[in-house]
């Protein structure tokens, strides 16, 4: 069986060493790119877009994909579009894994926010004035309206930075409670802004305990399809397709 592992999250990293010891299961991972040192995959890496969904068409058909894993980021803009397409186009068997969302636990204090336009908003209803953001490097233009000390924290520093007084921490999860409420104390943050991908919920369980409110992105609606919540239930799901 040959899969195509569309990365870039932890549980894709996971899913790999997990097929890597399937017997007559033979996968490559597919990343985007935007990490200039991604962490390790135990199996064959491409680099790099396919040139859009006619070009994953392509690559489908000429390496013989059998089934296609999109484990791609929640708040992926086109790619699990692209999958769903060319695997439509294709035949080919396609399995979306994404973590569940957070929900929200005693003693949060979470404003809920449809997009990143919607978080400011609630910031300024909230008042805040020294804001850690954990959106990403490519979301931070709407943040530019806000008259606030805006602390940054990202893999890789942006490739142009709206936020030209912002203060930008570099640094690669996981994180543990401890190193957020480090952070959350250091530079006195009185508001956090996130997106609901779901997984390590450390800041989370910093910013209840330091009583930080949290202005919560949701989710972008999710394209059709099986979905699988974990990377050992993509495996099953997997065995169950090869049987």
């Amino acid at each position: 069986m040959n899969v195509l592992l569309l990365g870039g999250t932890s549980e894709a990293r996971q899913l790999a060493s997990l097929l890597a010891a399937e017997p007559g299961v033979a996968v490559v991972a597919s990343l985007a790119g935007r990490t200039s040192q991604p962490a390790a995959y135990p199996c064959p890496v491409r680099t790099g877009g396919f040139g859009g969904v006619d070009g994953l068409v392509r690559y489908l058909r000429e390496s013989a994909v059998d089934v296609l894993v999109d484990a791609t980021h929640a708040f992926a803009r086109a790619m699990p579009h692209h999958a769903a397409e060319a695997a439509r186009r294709t035949g080919v068997a396609r399995l979306r894994l994404v973590r569940p969302p957070w929900e929200r636990q005693q003693g949060d204090e979470w404003h809920e926010a449809k997009d990143l336009d919607h978080a400011v908003r609630r910031l300024r209803g909230l008042g805040a004035h020294r804001i850690l953001l954990t959106v990403g490097g490519l979301d931070l233009v709407p943040f530019a309206a806000l008259d606030a000390h805006l602390v940054v924290r990202t893999i890789e520093p942006p490739d142009s930075m709206p936020l030209p007084r912002a203060e930008l921490v570099r640094a690669r999860g996981p994180f543990t409670v401890a190193d957020e409420v480090t952070l959350l104390r250091d530079f006195a943050i009185d508001a956090l802004v996130t997106k609901n991908a779901g997984g390590d919920d450390a800041k989370l369980v910093a910013a209840r305990g330091a009583r930080v409110p949290v202005v919560m992105v949701r989710r972008p609606p999710d394209v059709a399809g099986t979905c699988a919540p974990t990377p050992g239930h993509a495996v099953a799901w997997l065995r169950a397709l090869a049987a």
